[in-house]
């Protein structure tokens, strides 16, 4: 009897390197399979605490979801094969497939987050006995079998872990697209790719003509960021320099969209660079955009640790000491980039109109809302995850977690949000983009508008609490 496995694809949709899909073909017959599950998506409740609903999935992640999906089903059209593609909950579709092909074998991505660890094990418990389950590890470049400290006793600490694993782990060789056997005989109908309407998706997806790319979803627009970025323009030769920037394409990668769909995966990334650096430069601007994607690895890791620690108010670190504020109408004004700090205000605009934010405009948002605010960390994790384009569940709640003080962090005070400003965005260009309000003000006061007396505000058409926010916080006490 011909072997048949189901391949059930989760946050690695793409071909290249794919140890999922490559183990899958061994067999004689595929069926790759996609599930949009409809719990990720609409108003949710965090933690399974009804006193703290947020809303889920935001259109442009959403969007970029259904891209990828599509773009992985057409790469198997390509191939003589297809994607069939389910709208419910995986434990409930994927059984049913199961039986209708009488599969031998199924293969899945398995994932560090503890929502993604108890999906994966309701689909174990609802397949038939007698159907093999393989896991496969693959969405972090070191494999977790290949750390020189097992996970669940490797340091809090980043420094001391990543040295750890420089000197004595390895990166794993990419795995090349396998080939695709035929579908079944006897295969249901593939299904169609939901709308966001009928994913019950909160809010548009945005359109914007400041947005720093068009980040299209998919293993196809992920190859040619890739070569874009590192080949066309070179940009990879001057990112440490550039990493910190604010307007733009090309101070930064940007593969975090397509690294936390799957689309991307870290270790082609890692090949990549090894080949620049042998044909054109090696420097520390290449070891660091690999120092980035161990932070990444870092944060899942973690996540496999200490689970649903992470979410906690105290965080792994389980304090008691912080009494966080939950003050629905401050929050409010930061969520729509009102809190009269020009820095944070643009910074939380360009998440709303474009899905994505630089990774020090990030930052030094969070900070002003836990620290200058006081409000409840969670709170601006989940509204980051509900607009970002490239929302990674570890590194989204274990960078928010580190910033508040409650996560892989002992360092004690936040961002100093002003010095922040004058250091990063000193001719205010990044705040105007998001702020016209204070378009022509001199860079001292686009930053910092209380600046003006009365008389300027009046001359320059730009009254505090009038035309611009007054600011939420006593300016002298965003100074460190």
């Amino acid at each position: 009897m011909p072997e048949t496995a189901v391949v059930w694809f989760r946050r690695d949709l793409r071909t290249q390197d794919n140890p999922t899909l490559a183990a899958a073909c061994s067999a004689d017959r595929i069926l790759p399979v996609y599930c949009f599950d409809p719990r990720r998506y609409g108003r949710r409740a965090f933690g399974g605490q009804a006193s703290f609903e947020y809303d889920g999935i935001g259109a442009g992640h959403a969007q970029f979801e259904r891209e990828s999906v599509a773009d992985l089903r057409e790469q198997f059209r390509d191939a003589g094969g297809d994607l069939l593609v389910r709208h419910g909950r995986p434990d409930e579709a994927l059984p049913e497939l199961l039986e209708r092909v009488d599969a031998d074998r199924a293969h899945f991505q398995t994932l560090a987050i503890p929502e993604e660890r108890t999906r994966e094990h309701q689909v174990r418990e609802a397949l038939p006995d007698d159907v093999t389950v393989e896991r496969h590890w693959t969405h972090t470049l070191h494999h977790i079998e290949d750390l020189p400290t097992p996970y669940d006793e490797i340091p809090d600490t980043f420094t001391p872990w990543r040295k750890e694993v420089e000197a004595e782990s390895r990166v794993r060789d990419p795995i090349d697209i396998p080939d695709v056997q035929r579908l079944p005989g006897d295969v249901p109908h593939a299904g169609s790719i939901p709308d966001l309407d009928s994913l019950g998706v909160v809010g548009d997806v945005p359109d914007d003509d400041r947005m720093p790319l068009d980040f299209a979803g998919g293993e196809t627009a992920a190859q040619q960021r890739l070569d874009e970025y590192v080949w066309e323009t070179d940009s990879l030769r001057e990112y440490k320099v550039t990493r910190n920037g604010l307007i733009g394409r090309d101070y930064s990668s940007k593969f975090s969209p397509w690294l936390n769909a799957g689309c991307l995966s870290p270790r082609e990334v890692y090949r990549t660079v090894e080949e620049y650096e042998a044909e054109r430069v090696s420097n520390d601007s290449t070891y660091w955009l690999l120092f980035e994607l161990r932070w990444r690895d870092f944060f899942a890791f973690q996540f496999a640790k200490y689970g649903g620690k992470f979410f906690r108010p105290g965080g792994i670190r389980e304090r008691t000491d912080l009494d966080w504020r939950r003050d629905e109408v401050d929050f409010q004004h930061w969520q729509a980039g009102e809190t009269g700090v020009p820095f944070v205000d643009a910074a939380m605009r360009e998440l709303a109109a474009t899905g994505y934010m630089s990774n020090r405009a990030r930052q030094n948002a969070a900070s002003f809302l836990v620290h200058d605010l006081g409000i409840d960390w969670r709170w601006g994790a989940a509204h980051y995850e509900h607009h970002l384009l490239d929302y990674d569940p570890a590194s989204n709640y274990g960078n928010w977690a580190y910033i508040a003080k409650v996560g892989n962090d002992s360092r004690d005070g936040g961002f100093d949000v002003l010095s922040q400003a004058e250091r990063y965005d000193p001719g205010a260009e990044y705040i105007q983009r998001w702020c016209p309000e204070l378009d022509g003000l001199i860079g001292e006061y686009a930053r910092e508008p209380w600046r003006m007396d009365d008389r300027e505000q009046r001359d320059r058409g730009i009254v505090l609490g009038e035309d611009y926010p007054a600011p939420m916080v006593d300016p002298e006490r965003l100074r460190d």
